[in-house]
This record gives structure tokens, sequence and C-alpha cells, in this order.
């Protein structure tokens, strides 16, 4: 036992000390980092729009975002190990390209189905960017500046994420929601060069193992099967035999999965990561945290424009408020965690976005604008706080020849904890709604935060409890 945490717990080798080529490494994964965030957070907030122009249900329109985490999500551990086998450069690099021209069919959709199809490719993209991304800065940064480079990495996703509203809402007004999709092209293309040219290929150590097609196939099914239940849940039934034959089935293609990587030579997920505590329960809260603000990221939308009668300019400056609390806090949290420890600050970032949560689980038509802002703030403040930490706890559990798993798993458990809180805050909002009052409206708001509270303790729980 002592023997394999040894092993679990082994540092990779820097790629480079060479300090100038480091941080240029830094800015090419910040700057796919900012394209990944920026795209995610600009058509949320012109969800509304879409759906109002293509004259579509909520639960339609909800999949130009959930099919986008849902491929994403899908084939990132795909993408992680790939890269442990062949090098993270070549995926990360074929990522971008992949990105920039599905971006630019998205701009073109002429249908809501359409849109949908361009976005399932765009998250195969963001799949192969995210898996390679943490993976390539912890191989190439030292242990001692892992906090602050992952800290810095942070910044970026949510300097996209603040920049993203503001400028979403200001171009669905004043052009089209269209160009949400066309400002990923000239960003993509930036990245695409930094990233050809800065990034190293660091060859895998050991020969490469084979890959594990049935495993990927798999994990992209149970995914697929739980997206669906949850986006039609509401409008079959919760109980009905369709949603739940479909639930079913996700739990036995999970069993299935986890028989087939525990008996294969080339697991597509190395299940050993996580018999190590503080893997898992990392993993744990890092899915609590994105369910907890992607319920928010949903829902505030619909909330400051249907409730509360704001232009989605100005629903956007209001939700920055959000990315620019965690510019703020995340790069000092990251480089304290290095000296203090991660554990502390991960549990006061989760316990903060409880208190978010139910803050904004008060909202109503009446509700002030420093109400509002405060609330977003302080879900700002908390996951800012403990990003950094946990993404650090992660990846420096994982051994240097599982470094791609490991990243892809913590890619994996933010977009499982993004679909999750995408779904269940639509499954609960979207059932009160077909009532068809305004205090249906708002009592799916409050119940859908009251929900993502109660989740954000139980990540802070985790937290406490790691090693």
């Amino acid at each position: 036992m002592a023997s394999e945490s040894s092993q679990m717990a082994s540092e990779p080798t820097p790629a480079k000390r060479d300090t100038t080529g480091n941080w240029m490494v830094m800015t090419a994964v910040g700057v796919g980092s900012l394209l990944g965030s920026l795209d995610s957070s600009v058509v949320n907030i012109s969800l509304p729009t879409i759906r109002r122009l293509f004259g579509t249900e909520v639960a339609t329109a909800e999949w130009v975002v959930a099919i986008y985490l849902l491929t994403t999500c899908g084939f990132l551990l795909t993408s992680g190990r790939l890269g442990d086998m062949y090098g993270q450069k070549p995926i990360y690099v074929t990522g971008f390209a992949t990105f920039v021209a599905s971006s630019a069919l998205c701009g073109l959709a002429p249908s809501i189905g359409m849109l949908i199809l361009f976005r399932a490719v765009q998250g195969l993209g963001g799949a192969m960017i995210f898996s390679s991304g943490s993976a390539i800065l912890t191989q190439t940064f030292p242990p001692s500046q892992r906090g602050r480079v992952l800290g810095l990495q942070v910044l970026m996703v949510y300097l996209g994420s603040m920049t993203g509203p503001m400028v979403g809402g200001w171009l669905t007004d004043h052009f089209t929601w269209r160009a949400i999709f066309y400002i990923n092209v000239p960003i993509g293309l930036a990245a695409l060069v930094l990233s050809s040219k800065f990034v190293p290929w660091i060859k895998p150590a050991d020969k490469p193992e084979r890959f594990d097609y049935l495993g990927a196939a798999l994990f992209l099914a149970i995914f697929s099967l739980l997206l669906i239940a949850l986006n039609q849940g509401h409008t079959y039934g919760w109980t009905s035999p369709y949603i739940l034959k479909m639930f079913a089935a996700a739990v036995v293609l999970l069993v299935l999965f986890v028989l087939v990587e525990s008996r294969t030579g080339s697991p597509l997920l190395d299940l050993g990561l996580f018999r190590v505590p503080t893997f898992s329960l990392s993993a744990t809260s890092s899915i609590c945290n994105y369910m907890a603000v992607f319920s928010m990221t949903f829902l505030m939308p619909f909330y400051l424009i249907q409730g509360h009668g704001m232009s989605s300019s100005s629903a956007g400056l209001l939700m920055t408020i959000q990315p620019l609390v965690m510019v703020v806090f995340a790069p000092p949290a990251g480089a304290i965690s290095d000296r203090v420890g991660t554990r502390w600050p991960a549990m006061l970032g989760m316990a903060l976005l409880a208190v978010a949560m139910y803050l904004l689980s008060r909202l109503g038509p009446t509700s002030s604008m420093a109400y509002i802002g405060t609330a977003i703030g302080t879900a700002g403040l908390g996951m800012g706080i403990f990003v950094a930490p946990n993404n650090s706890t992660m990846l420096g559990a994982a051994p240097k020849n599982r470094l791609g798993i490991a990243a892809g798993v913590l890619a994996t458990a933010r977009y499982i904890g993004m679909i999750s809180g995408v779904g269940v805050s639509g499954a609960i909002f979207t059932t009160f709604i077909r009532v068809h009052t305004q205090a249906a409206f708002f009592s799916g708001i409050q119940i859908s935060f009251l929900v993502a509270s109660a989740v954000s303790c139980l990540g802070c729980v985790a937290s406490a409890v790691r090693e």
C-alpha cells in the first residue's frame, strides 16, 4: 500500500527548465482556456434569444448548451488517453483546428438542429483542448509552482467567462446571435499559432499501449443516456417507462464499463487512481462545484431577462461579476495553496459557494440589483478560492505515465458537474414553468438554487475529509 501511494504521488519531471519558454507554454495553454470558457459563457447569455428566433421550446434550446457539454465530456478520457500514448501536443493542436472550424459552422447554422450538430463537433474539439491543457502545464512546471500556474489557468478560464456574457449580450443586441460563434475564429487561430510554436512535444517514456475502443464507446454511451434522460424527464415524466429505462441502461453500462476497465491491460480509465482518497474526493468536490455554478450560469439569464425584464447586454454585464471576482482571487489562492496546503482553501471555497446558492434561492420579482450582485459575487469568490487548490491536489496525486488520464478525469469531473447542473436545474425549472404562471416561474428558480446549495455542501464535506 505504501509503495502504491508513493507511486501515485510521484511527480512528473518538468519538460523544460527555461523560464521564458515555460511561460510561453503557459500563454499558449492560457489562450486555449480562454477560448473554451468564452464560448460557453457567450452561448448561455444568448440562449433565450436563440430559442425565440428559432421558435423552439426551452428543452430543445437547452441542447445547444448540453450537446457541447456531452460531446466534450464523452471524449475527454479518450483524448487524455491518446495524449498519454502519443504525446499531448498533437491532441492539443488538433483540438484547436476542430474547434475553430466548427465555430464558423455554428455561425452559419440554418436551423436549431444544425446548430446542435455543429456544437457537438465543437465539443469534440473542446475535449482535445481541455484534456491536454492541464497535463501540459504539469509536465512543464515544477511541483513548487503547480498551484500558481494552475491558478493562472483558472484566471484565463474566468477571464473568458467574464468577457463572454458582456460581449455575447452586446453582440446579440447589436448584431446577431451568430456573431457569438464567429468571435471564436480569430481567437482560435491565434491559439493555434501559439500552440504550434511553443508547446513542446514530449515523447511518452513507455511504448504506447493499445487503445481501449470498447471503454471509449461505453463511456460515451453512458453520458449520452444520462443527459437525454435528464433533458426529457420533465416532458415524459420522471417515472415514465421511457425515462426509467434510460437511467437503468446507463447504470448497466456503468457497471459494464467498470468491469471492462478493471480487466483490460490498457484501460481508458485507470481505476487505480480512484484508490487514492485524495484523488477521488477531489474529483467529487469538483463535480459538486461545477454542478452548482452551471446551475447559476444556466438559470440566471432566464431570471434576469424574463423574470426581471433586463436586456441581454445588461444581464450579461451583471453576470460578469462572478468571473471578475474569480479573476481577482484565483491566482493568489493557487499560490497560497503551494504554501499552506490545499484542504482549507478548498473547504472555504465550497462553503462560500453553498452560501451564494442559498442567497440565489431567495430571488424574486423585486430583488434588488445589489442583492443579486452580492450573491453572484459570493459565488465567484467561492469558486476562485476552490478551483486551483483542488486541481493541484488531483494532478499531484497521479503518476507521470497517467497524467493525461488524470487531466482527463479532472476535466471530466468538471463537465459531469456542468451536464448535471444544466440537466437538473433545467429539469426542475421547465417542470415548474409548464404551469405558465409567474409564481411557478420563480418557484422553479428558487427550488433549483436550493438543490445547488445542498450539492455545494456535499462538496465542502468531500474537501474536508480528504487527505
